[in-house]
Formats: C-alpha cells, sequence, structure tokens
C-alpha cells in the first residue's frame, strides 16, 4: 500500500463516479464538539453548516446554519451519534438523502510522517491515525471518534482523511529535524511537523490568484492567526519551512498557547514553584499567550479594546503578539531567494487592521509600506492587498478551511 515507508496511496478501494453526488460534507471534529458544512466543492455553494457544542454534557446543542437563518437543537443524548442523527435529519428536511453526498472529508490534525497528501480512510488509514495519537492526544482520539460516527451516519459515501500536518511534509530535514540525539526521531518521531496545512495552502493558492500568477513560480510567507497561530514559507506552491513543530505548542504566540519557550522551563517551575511536568504543560497550553500576557482574555479584539483604554497588561499582550510575529515572519524569508508576497489569514489576520500595521511597521527592512486607507477597508472577508504600490506585496486572503477539504476529498475520489 506504501510508495515509499510511511505515504499511502488509494488501492484498496474504488469509488465509481456514476455513483457520486454533487454535495461533499466537511467535518471538524474536536474533544466536545463537531463543526460541518455541505457544499459543492466545485462552486463552493454552502447548502448547510452548523456547530454542534458542549458535546458530552447536558448542555450539549447544535446549531444549525441556512444562509442568514440560525436554528438551535438541543442532543439529548450529547454524543457524537446524536449529533450526526440530528444532521441526517436537517438534511432530510432540506431534501437531501445521504445517498446524495459523494464524500465525507475529515480534519485530521496529526498525521505524522506517515501522510503528505489527503487519503481515502482505510483500516490502515486509521490505523495509522491511531500511531499518531501520541502526538495529538487531544485532538486525534476526537477526529478518530467522529470518523466512526459519520461511517456509520453515511455508510455509502467516501471518506477522506485531510491531514494538518501533510501540507508541510515538504519540509527539508534541515527544517524538520530538530538538534536532539537521533534515536529520539528515529524511534519517537521527535521531529517538527507544523500545523494549519490546509489553511496555508489554500490562501497560497488565492494569493497566487489575485497576483495574477503561477503559483509554481511565486514564494510566500503566509501568516494564518487567530486563537492557534502560524506562519509558513511556500516556495513553488510546497511548505519550506512552518513554526509550529512536533505539536501545536511551539512558534508564535497564540490566544492560550505560549509559543517557543526555555525548554528548561518544564525543570526550572519544577524545582522553585513544585509544578509537575502535566501542570505546567497544561498551563503553557491553556492560560499563557494573550490571555496569560494581559490577565484579561484570549481574544485580540477584546485586548486591542483595553489596549486604547489604556489597559497595560493588554498592551503588552499585543506588543508581544506582534513583536514575535515579526520576527517569524522575518525568519521565514531564509528558504527563499526572495519575497513576492506576504499574506495574513485567520481571524486576527483577516480583521485586526491594527496587528497588520504594526507587524508591517517592524519589517521595514524587508521593503513593506502599508497602505493604510486599504488596510483599513480589509475587514470582515474582504481581500485585497494592502501594502503600498512600489513596495513589497502585503496581502489579506480570508482563508476557507472547508471549501479546501472538500477540494482535497474531490480530488481523492477523481484519482481513486
Amino acid at each position: 500500500m506504501g510508495k515509499g515507508p510511511g505515504h499511502f496511496v488509494l488501492t484498496e478501494r474504488r469509488i465509481s463516479r456514476q455513483n457520486a453526488g454533487m454535495w461533499t460534507l466537511v467535518l471538524n471534529c474536536g474533544s466536545s464538539s463537531v463543526k460541518f458544512a455541505l457544499l459543492d466543492p466545485e462552486t463552493g455553494n454552502v447548502r448547510l453548516s452548523g456547530l454542534a457544542e458542549r458535546l458530552g454534557s447536558p448542555e450539549a446543542r447544535m446549531v444549525l446554519v441556512r444562509g442568514a437563518e440560525k436554528l438551535e437543537v438541543p442532543l439529548p443524548t450529547g454524543d457524537y451519534a446524536g449529533a450526526f442523527e440530528v444532521l441526517l435529519s436537517e438534511l432530510a428536511a432540506q431534501g437531501i438523502t445521504g445517498a446524495e453526498i459523494a464524500a465525507v472529508g475529515h480534519r485530521v490534525v496529526h498525521g505524522g510522517s506517515h501522510f503528505s497528501a489527503p487519503a481515502l480512510i482505510t483500516a490502515a488509514v486509521l490505523d495509522a491515525i491511531r500511531a499518531c495519537v501520541p502526538l495529538a492526544p487531544l485532538h486525534n482520539p476526537a477526529n478518530l471518534a467522529g470518523i466512526a460516527a459519520a461511517q456509520a451516519a453515511f455508510p455509502d459515501a467516501a471518506h477522506v482523511a485531510v491531514f494538518d500536518t501533510a501540507f508541510h511534509q515538504s519540509m527539508p530535514p534541515r527544517a524538520y529535524r530538530y538538534a536532539v540525539p537521533d534515536e529520539w526521531y528515529s524511534q519517537h518521531g521527535v521531529r517538527r511537523y507544523g500545523f494549519h496545512g490546509t489553511s496555508h495552502a489554500y490562501v497560497a493558492g488565492e494569493a497566487a490568484r489575485m497576483l495574477g500568477s503561477d503559483p509554481d513560480a511565486l514564494q510566500l510567507i503566509t501568516a494564518h492567526l487567530g486563537n492557534g497561530c502560524s506562519v509558513a514559507s511556500v516556495r513553488s506552491g510546497q511548505s519550506m519551512d512552518t513554526s509550529m513543530g512536533l505539536t501545536p505548542l511551539e512558534g508564535l504566540v497564540m490566544g492560550t498557547r505560549s509559543g517557543d519557550v526555555d525548554p528548561n522551563l518544564h525543570a526550572y517551575l519544577a524545582r522553585e514553584a513544585g509544578l509537575s511536568l502535566d501542570e505546567v504543560t497544561a498551563a503553557l497550553n491553556g492560560k499563557s499567550g494573550l490571555l496569560g500576557l494581559s490577565g484579561l482574555g484570549s481574544d485580540m479584539r477584546q485586548l486591542e479594546a483595553a489596549a486604547a483604554d489604556g489597559h497595560a497588561g493588554a498592551r503588552l499582550a499585543v506588543e508581544v503578539f506582534v513583536y514575535r510575529l515579526a520576527k517569524s515572519i522575518a525568519a521565514m524569508t531564509v528558504p527563499l531567494t526572495r519575497l513576492d508576497a506576504l499574506v495574513f489569514t485567520g481571524g486576527i489576520g483577516e480583521n485586526s487592521a491594527s496587528v497588520r500595521e504594526k507587524t508591517l511597521g517592524l519589517l521595514g527592512v524587508l521593503g513593506f509600506r502599508l497602505d493604510s486607507e486599504a488596510n483599513a477597508a480589509a475587514v470582515r472577508g474582504a481581500a485585497g492587498r494592502i501594502s503600498a504600490p512600489g513596495s513589497t506585496p502585503a496581502l489579506v486572503v480570508p482563508t476557507n478551511e472547508e471549501l479546501m477539504i472538500a477540494r482535497e476529498a474531490a480530488r481523492v475520489l477523481e484519482t481513486a
């Protein structure tokens, strides 16, 4: 089944195009939520979307979105199966049966070094996803549970796994290896994997379209900035380096994640504060980042407003976020021979004109000059160039991971 060690190709199942419908269901299953969208991968038209949240609790509910209409439905069982039962009922109410769904595209957070592309889900693929559980103990078990529930709910559809890590498998060893004992890598897979790959790949393609260029001819830096944040160096459509590593904790300052810290921090806090390994790790993931610095919250909108009102912690959090972001963007130029454009995306990247302005202000050495009017206009889903004419291009490109996953799933069916 492999094409080279650890890489999967589609040989176990063939999909008949005669039976393929026009709809693709995209699923993003978390530990207590299921985000979904039913869409046409060719047009991007979304028929239905929504979020099942608070799974595992008495407050479990599903919020369905049909165009401008929102509907909230309680989930009495509070589990994945109950969520999919409600979804099936809603699809039937919309006149769509399970048989009309050609594919279900599943976001899977960690594929390790096994997957450099999306994969049709087979028994062997599921085994490989399970093998990556130690690398993503909070994410991959939820992804697996969601896959099992979806396969039961949609038995006639092709189920495709789309991995956050796959896009970054093109990184060379000099970028993905840590300077640690070799057996840690060879026996335990300790290396840099990177995440947000679906978003980085999508906005790199959209940036090429906006610039009127061949994606294979472009050299870009993409910045996905949300509650989780990462930057990537993209050359000829391939990831050459990225800021996240073995886990999504490495790299930039994020909403509640610290990003880079001294590796001796765990030992220091164990000795000085009496904290356990798990306590330090939990704090670095859930109590740090913008939340830890500000002492106020993790939402950039709240922090920018508080900073403007004189809140010292909020001001520090924004300054550290921007400074570390600019440093990482500068570092991402190393794999490139030139910089054709910097791309901002994600909730912060798409909506915070202030963060973009401050970041470009620290990167004048790379030839950026801001167009203030264009930058102010590039919010709430607007795309465009925010740098002044004659300067290095900086773009805002709204991401669409659901559409990218649907396209990847459709591509797998076409080649199966």
